[in-house]
């Protein structure tokens, strides 16, 4: 199947984008012999600044494959945002739907007509301390395992140095390095032919974390924390702590 044209919106972006992204960081770009040339495939990418889209947006550019992200359908109805999204080729996510496998029916048709659709699993900036991937959500193990496309990890580390998670101002000076390395595409042969249970989803998503996650121990020269940070399960603790906090409080004023 052959690529898609990349297009007037696309170059334009390029356009606006690249001269600053190149004046602001430097590249340490590696793996993109693992990115297909052709057919419709994924990549999964791991999120720790707020500039990485872009950045790493500029890297997939660079292979003649460019991302398609998703997004919430209803930035796509938005006067010139909405033109732009539309005219780049960005993947609306329909939220509203009961049905998962309908959220993510857009990022399904793409991925059929040979497209690249980038998914950041963690569905938002990482909060571990150190920086590493947390656990992902399985929109892009879904879609995988419908149109069985490849899946290429996809790490990146830089774009965290010139403006950390959170933060408001950048950090330009030192000029920092933008590190990423694709790598090979995540077997997923075995979870193929299986009712997608929530169990299933779940144990795919994690393969595909641990392989992004392998891909930024490499860029680090370090290895990942054994245990993978999970947002819900910090939150559970912080809520469990703060009732016993309330209890202690509450029998402590009855006991006065």
């Amino acid at each position: 199947m052959p690529r898609r044209r990349i297009g007037f919106w696309y170059r334009f972006a390029a356009v606006l984008c690249k001269p600053p992204l190149v004046l602001l960081i430097k590249r340490d770009w590696r793996g993109m012999e693992n990115i297909p040339a052709e057919g419709g495939f994924i990549t999964a990418v791991n999120h720790n600044s707020h500039v990485d889209p872009f950045a790493y947006a500029h890297y997939q550019y660079n292979t003649g494959r460019v991302p398609r992200f998703l997004a919430k359908a209803g930035l796509f109805r938005k006067g010139f945002v909405g033109a732009a999204m539309r005219g780049t080729g960005q993947i609306p996510v329909y939220r509203e739907s009961t049905d998962a496998l309908s959220a993510f029916r857009a990022a399904i048709d793409a991925v059929e007509r040979g497209e690249c659709v980038a998914f950041y699993p963690e569905g938002t900036l990482t909060r571990d301390p150190d920086g590493w991937p947390m656990t992902g959500k399985t929109g892009a193990a879904r879609v995988a395992l419908q149109t069985r496309c490849p899946v290429i990890p996809v790490a990146q580390w830089g774009a965290n140095e010139l403006l950390p998670p959170y933060a408001k101002k950048p950090d330009v000076l030192p000029r920092k390095t933008h590190h990423v390395l694709a790598g090979p595409p995540v077997d997923l042969t075995r979870f193929y032919d299986k009712e997608m249970t929530p169990d299933l989803l779940k144990e795919a998503t994690e393969v595909i974390m641990a392989a992004v996650t392998a891909q930024l121990e490499l860029i680090r020269g370090e290895k990942a924390p054994a245990k993978v940070y999970d947002p819900r399960e910090v939150r559970i603790a912080q809520r469990r702590r703060a009732e016993a906090r309330a209890k202690a409080q509450q029998e402590e004023g009855q006991g006065t």
